[in-house]
């Protein structure tokens, strides 16, 4: 039998419980084994813990913590004295057993500590590490180590088979590749934020993952030992600290020393100075730990996903820096007339309007001789919704900000501001610090004038990685992620809460809470180099969206374009199959939905331009939900990277998406009954084509694909049951004339996804959103209608009355004036 088949017809029991458990829906979760509550222990002789799966099972980590203090390391194992403290209450995450740790006892040096949950029904731990000075002078604070782990991690299987996820500080910086241990870089796997090691024989997979980004970095070092073929853990270290090991490796790689400058934060005698709160875990199921990580972030920060899924255009790989006055205002003109019915109505200007970055207020008047307020009227009055691109924390040489302002730049010990490189090698850039008080009336004057005046709705804000360095800030020992998360607050606040923010090259938990939207991929491009390149990304942090933010994948290219351009541009064509990949990984991120073409070239090539007008993947665009990576800890080595998405739509419906990678042909089987689609019951149909697909004997789907190709199918429930779906609608029963209402609707209790919305006010006046508002401008009871359009054709609909009293006041009265504020 083929090895696949023996893998995805669920022969292997680990995959079964993976297919079965995360991708069938809440119905049929309880066919899998339910995760096992952690076992910890902490030792009563040195304070350390240890984590383990309980019962018999050995323990797969030893740990304790250190503290890096006046550029020393401190560790607990030095202190000769420590004290434990345990109670029973509630966490974050439900009922746990705490420990409070401290470790004294050394002169004139503080103590460190610790407070560890260990949860009763949930295969985790909650760990957050102290440093405490009790000394009688103040210290300095570089590092605080929230596990320390000499002796490595035992996963219970042979370490040439630990596979490991280590997630990158931004989308890109560095790429984000699934490694085997035995393939380590520099014998070292390193993560920024979360990393995830899954054996492939025991089945035991180990998680942390920050659970707070308020002032530090969290960063993993899993030091690898022995050789490539005969790989070990040898030691395994999570800090809290500053962002300097990353960023001299990119935006600070060409600089002295004196701009690279490591964190140290002073502590008062009395008071201490927390690390970043982590979360530990082991489990069975890795898809199952990394949505419920997700689902922590969700409930601790309080994301604000976009709702409904952006779709639309930007101008970047179509321009680069090219883009005019004349190709944007075609380029709107076309996605009105063409593509702005299916639901295309984002038009993202990129990067080049500007006369240089810190100067997005002072377009390019070679490339936009009437500016882009004009320009964005005419997107507006399209039916579009304007978006435009910002660095919003880099000031370009050229700036006013920098030509007048250099005291408002992060700077070094000298007072010199800090380089950060260069913009595509020629003009060199520069950090605002965010904390000077007048670089702040700049940063909200900006983004007011832009969404204000110009009428923006959407802004895209890149390069935070590049400009999140620590230095010397206006407000004392601020650190980089502080300063970052001050800068999204005040252009939240500039630009109020109805505009969408997305974050594009940033750390990826440090924007929860301000965005809207995240980056989550590499750049794609017209390559499919660089489209494969972008897949991993995808591929793992699927369970971001809508926890984090709505996930951006990047813009698909499929058009014939060619732009020789060193960011993927293309030198050939991509084939029709390359450009069903680009649009198909687009699709299964569940994300951002954004058409990377040039539109006339794109309308020019109707094989191409069927590809964005398929209603199958708008379908999956609208759901805006992800497919999940079947195989992202257990892909087989020949298709080298996570290959096989799968998205369970509703209950008579699904999207199975096999990528082929790879430069060579690949065979893969699928057994249906495993899909949950019982044989004879069921439909398969090329989502591309249209072909109906017949599976085999015993209900065996056959994916035969040449090299670099994608196969996508949707397989339905041939005999579906129609759904009753209730509506039932939340507004004021009573309002005013010429008050603004609001009205929503109460949780839809369905598994079928909505799809459009069209609310009849009764009074003349419709609107297609899930949360609109409206206000009456005359007395009277009005009979507003809802009806709700679902996947699979299925409408419900519910109605109820309004009433409004009184009438709009005509007269001049001063006293009710009120002035709108100026920008500062």
């Amino acid at each position: 039998m083929c090895p696949y088949l023996s893998r995805l017809a669920f022969c292997h029991r680990r995959l079964a419980a993976v297919l079965v458990l995360g991708f069938c829906g809440a119905t049929c979760r309880a066919q899998a084994a339910a995760a096992q509550p952690i076992a910890v222990t902490v030792s009563p002789a040195n304070c350390g813990f240890t984590i383990g799966g309980g019962g018999s099972h050995a323990p797969i980590l030893k740990a304790d913590i250190a503290a890096k203090v006046n550029y020393n390391w401190l560790h607990s194992s030095d202190y000769p004295k420590c004290t434990i403290a345990e109670s029973d209450g509630d966490g974050a995450f439900g009922s746990a057993h705490q420990w409070v740790v401290e470790y004294s006892g050394l002169d004139n040096k503080p103590n460190l500590g610790y407070i560890l949950r260990g949860y009763r029904d949930k295969p985790f731990i909650d760990l957050q590490a102290t440093v405490k000075n009790l000394t009688g002078h103040a210290i300095e604070v570089e590092d605080i180590r929230t596990i320390e782990a000499s002796a490595g991690i035992d996963l219970g299987g042979t370490p040439a088979l630990d596979r490991v996820l280590s997630d990158s500080y931004s989308e890109d910086r560095p790429a984000l590749r699934i490694h085997d241990l035995g393939d380590s870089p520099q014998m070292m796997q390193r993560a920024f934020g979360s990393q995830l090691i899954y054996n492939r024989q025991s089945h035991s997979s180990f998680f942390v993952g920050a659970l707070s980004s308020d002032r530090f970095l969290t960063i993993v070092h899993l030091h690898v030992g022995g050789t490539s073929s005969d790989p070990t853990i040898q030691s395994y270290e999570v800090d809290s600290t500053g962002t300097t090991e990353i960023t001299r490796e990119f935006s600070l790689s060409s600089s002295p020393d004196e701009d690279r400058i490591e964190l140290s934060l002073p502590i008062a005698p009395g008071e201490s100075l927390a690390g970043e709160r982590l979360l530990a875990g082991l489990d069975s199921d890795p898809h199952r730990q990394l949505e419920a990580y997700g689902s922590f972030i969700r409930e601790l920060h309080h994301p604000r996903p976009a709702e409904p899924t952006p779709m639309g255009w930007w101008s970047w790989t179509a321009y680069y820096f090219g883009l005019n006055e004349g190709a944007a205002l075609t380029n709107a003109q076309w996605l009105a007339q063409n593509l702005k019915p299916l639901g295309y109505r984002f038009f993202h200007i990129d990067e080049g309007y500007q006369y240089s970055r810190g100067d997005y207020t002072t377009p390019d008047a070679a490339l936009f001789p009437h500016g882009i307020n004009a320009l964005e009227k005419q997107v507006t009055a399209l039916g579009l919704t304007p978006g435009i691109w910002t660095a919003p924390f880099e000031v370009g040489e050229r700036s006013s900000v920098y030509q007048d302002h250099p005291d408002w730049l992060v700077h070094n010990a000298k007072g010199k501001p800090i380089p950060i490189g260069k913009i595509d090698n020629k003009e060199p850039l520069y950090v605002l610090d965010v904390t000077h008080p007048e670089a702040q009336r700049y940063l909200r004057q900006t983004y007011t004038v832009m969404a204000r005046d110009w009428g923006v709705r959407y802004f895209k804000l890149d390069f935070m990685d590049d400009s999140a360095i620590e230095g010397y800030y206006f407000k004392p020992h601020t650190t980089a992620l502080q300063a970052q998360r001050i800068g999204l607050a005040l252009i939240r606040d500039a630009v109020g809460d109805s505009v969408l923010l997305d974050k594009d090259g940033s750390a990826m938990l440090n924007p929860v809470g301000y965005v809207d939207e995240g980056r989550v991929s590499q750049d794609t491009g017209h390559t499919f180099s660089g489209i494969k390149e972008a897949a991993s990304g995808i591929a793992a942090r699927y369970y971001m969206n809508h926890n984090f933010y709505t996930t951006d994948p990047d813009a698909f290219s499929v058009s014939t374009q060619t732009l020789v351009h060193q960011w993927h541009g293309g030198t050939r064509p991509l084939t029709l199959e390359e450009a069903r990949i680009a649009i198909m990984l687009s699709a299964v991120s569940g994300g951002m939905f954004e058409i990377g073409d040039d539109l006339p070239t794109l309308g020019a090539d109707p094989e191409r331009l069927k590809l964005v007008k398929n209603p199958d993947l708008l379908d999956i665009a609208r759901i805006g939900r992800a497919s999940a990576p079947v195989d992202l800890m257990d892909y087989l080595p020949e298709d080298e990277q996570p290959s096989i998405f799968y998205l369970r739509e509703d209950p008579d419906q699904s999207i199975l998406s096999v990528f082929n990678w790879t430069g060579n042909s690949r065979t893969h089987l699928f057994q249906m009954s495993a899909l949950g689609f019982p044989a004879g019951h069921t439909t398969v149909r090329d989502v591309f084509t249209g072909a109906l697909v017949m599976p085999g004997q015993n209900g065996v789907l056959i994916v035969q694909q040449p090299a670099n190709s994608v196969r996508v199918f949707k397989i339905e429930n041939s005999t579906p049951t129609p759904p009753h779906i209730a509506l039932s609608a939340k507004s004021t029963p009573e309002g005013q004339s010429g008050d603004e209402l609001a009205f929503s609707l109460n949780p839809i209790q369905s598994e079928y996804p909505a799809l459009a919305y069209k609310w009849d006010f009764g009074d003349g006046v419709t609107a297609e959103s899930s949360a609109p508002s409206h206000a009456y401008t005359s007395p009277g009871t009005y009979l507003v209608h809802v009806k709700v359009a679902f996947l699979g054709g299925s409408v419900a609909e519910c109605h109820f009355n309004v009433t409004i009293k009184g009438v709009i006041d005509s007269q001049f009265d001063p006293a009710r004036k009120r002035r709108l504020a100026a920008p500062d």
